[in-house]
């Protein structure tokens, strides 16, 4: 890595950890780094889960801490999202040539993107209804799409663990961090099984998300402004353009 591009691979991750202990979506900036420092999006795609796996293993922990994270609902949720994950990773692995890979992914990322910057917000008030019969079902999307590209995963279970689940929006963002944490550490496991790890990348990436992701972690009490949807949408749209022409 040059000067300039472990610059920017810092920059990305530190804002990336940031973003994805309080919402999510941070990978939609940190994927592309990878791919435009030089990495194949596959093996970008593989490496990037290194940094998920520490930067929600830190925010998990400082929430643990805070007496938030709810362990018998962690059980609950954990099953059907590590399923998706398993399948959703094997799919990029494996399945879907390297050749296409990167529209598909830097495609499903700006569908995502859009999705997060238009969508209404959560009422973080809102606990009084029992979770969905759709909640198992939505879990496993989650996972499998998390298992597939990981960029913008925190959204998608956001919206399930508040929406399906009934969980406010502080229980659900810790909670989706150790489901990340858990689906994440599976999936990164395919990947290197695969060969589509670069250690030394991914940890140089994992140390700015960490500290992202603990700075995060103080902010994860306050509402998600619309000027933050659009900051990540508009990184993410720029962030995977760039990658698609690079």
């Amino acid at each position: 890595m040059d000067p300039l591009g472990l610059a920017a691979l810092l920059a990305a991750g530190l804002v990336a950890g940031f973003i994805n202990t309080i919402a999510g979506g941070g990978s939609m900036l940190t994927l592309p780094a990878l791919v435009l420092i030089g990495l194949p999006v596959d093996v970008a795609n593989g490496t990037n889960r290194i940094a998920v796996v520490l930067q929600s293993l830190a925010g998990a922990w400082r929430f643990d801490k805070a007496g938030v994270v709810e362990w018998a609902t962690v059980r609950k949720v954990l099953l059907p999202t590590i399923v998706g994950a398993v399948i959703g990773a094997v799919v990029a692995a494996y399945v879907v040539p390297q050749a296409y890979l990167g529209p598909v992914l830097f495609g499903t990322m700006l569908v995502v993107a859009l999705v997060f910057l238009i969508r209404p917000p959560v009422d973080p008030d809102d606990e009084s209804a029992e979770p969905h019969a759709l909640s198992p079902l939505g879990l496993f999307v989650a996972g499998l799409y998390g298992g597939f590209v990981q960029a913008g995963v925190g959204l998608v279970l956001l919206a399930v663990l508040t929406g399906l689940t009934r969980r406010s929006l502080v229980e659900a963002n810790a909670l989706k961090l150790v489901v990340v944490l858990a689906f994440t550490l599976v999936a990164l496991g395919v990947f290197v099984m695969a060969g589509q790890v670069r250690w030394v990348h991914g940890l140089v990436l994992s140390g700015a998300t960490v500290v992202g992701a603990l700075l995060g972690v103080r902010f994860a009490l306050k509402a998600r402004s619309k000027a933050l949807r659009a900051v990540v949408f508009g990184c993410a749209v720029v962030a995977c353009v760039a990658a698609l022409f690079r």
